[in-house]
């Protein structure tokens, strides 16, 4: 089968023929039909993951057939016992163990759910590591409500545009931050009722004005969350769900004890999570937002693509029979 392998770290990734994954007892094979990148399979290509072996074929997020039934992978495996937070055995999908960006991956049982039947696999494919990850941020851990008003940094990415597409299916008013005037554009044709470019020195005035926020969904961290400690309501929730922009300097105990906000981690989902959001998007009918589609032998220019962070939805890779 073809198959988009990672040789050396630091290298591109290299289209090749390798064997297929053996059948065994528990797992089943999916002949894939779509796969999505995450910026996990960016960070392992750096060098910059825990037990990385190589060589390895990468990515998460896959969907396909398992024998005449499309179907998505829950790429979080073996969550564990407790559903409030993952077990040491959690691992996942595409590092250390093969993964999506080729013809055929092998998977536990358990791992694989009815795909929704008004998604192409293209979309379906960019549903579960992002999308289970907005999920529990905004649903499970941030407990979203109609009435709150929402803020969602670093519009563009996978997790972020779907914990938009979630919050605004849940009935809350959502605004989104971004640098590019573009992306912010795009969420407010997406559904968005309110975007803050974060290169201007008084967004968090304006925002404030605008009637401040009750739960902000945030991947980033650094300096960016104390500015938005600032414009929280009393009681409000901020969910961290990343990191991408570095460590959280200068968090003001003040505004944490006199506002009584509530700092909530959160990361992937358990497989109850998984299963609400599928039946939650097939529900309501949900459609993903996605950048752009590449054939699985042009692997190299989606990442690229992904780490000049030029995107705004997912980017898929396509698989061919």
């Amino acid at each position: 089968m073809k198959a988009l392998v990672l040789e050396e770290t630091n290298t591109p990734l290299i289209y090749k023929e390798v064997e297929h994954p053996l059948e065994s007892v528990g797992h089943q094979i999916v002949e894939l039909r779509a796969a999505a990148l995450n910026h996990r399979d960016v960070w392992i290509r750096k060098g910059q993951y825990a037990r990385i072996k190589l060589p390895v074929i990468l990515g998460s997020d896959g969907a396909g057939f398992a024998g005449d039934r499309p179907v998505i992978i829950n790429p979080g495996m073996q969550w564990g016992d407790r559903m409030d937070v993952q077990g040491d055995d959690f691992h996942i999908l595409g590092m250390p163990t093969n993964g999506t960006f080729a013809q055929r991956v092998s998977v536990p049982d358990n791992q694989i759910y009815d795909m929704p039947e008004h998604l192409s696999f293209e979309e379906a494919a960019s549903i579960p590591l992002a999308g289970v990850t907005a999920w529990r941020a905004v649903v499970t851990q941030g407990q979203v409500k109609p009435t709150d008003r929402v803020l969602i940094t670093g519009i563009g990415g996978g997790v972020a545009q779907w914990a938009m597409q979630f919050a605004l299916s849940k009935g809350a008013h959502v605004s989104v931050t971004s640098g590019t005037p573009a992306k912010l554009e795009r969420a407010m044709q997406a559904g968005a009722h309110g975007g803050y470019d974060y290169h201007d020195v008084e967004w968090t005035k304006h925002a404030r004005e605008e009637g401040g926020f009750d739960l902000v969904i945030d991947g980033a961290g650094s300096t960016g969350l104390a500015q938005v400690m600032k414009i929280c309501n009393p009681g409000a929730r901020l969910v961290i769900y990343g990191g991408t922009a570095g460590p959280i300097p200068a968090l003001s105990p003040q505004v944490l004890f006199w506002k009584q906000l509530h700092i909530i981690g959160s990361t992937m989902g358990s497989p109850s999570d998984f299963q609400d959001m599928i039946t939650w998007i097939r529900d309501q009918r949900i459609v993903p937002i996605l950048d752009r589609v590449f054939p699985l032998e042009e692997g190299s220019a989606a990442f690229d693509r992904m780490s000049e962070g030029l995107q705004f939805g997912k980017i898929i890779l396509q698989i061919p029979a």
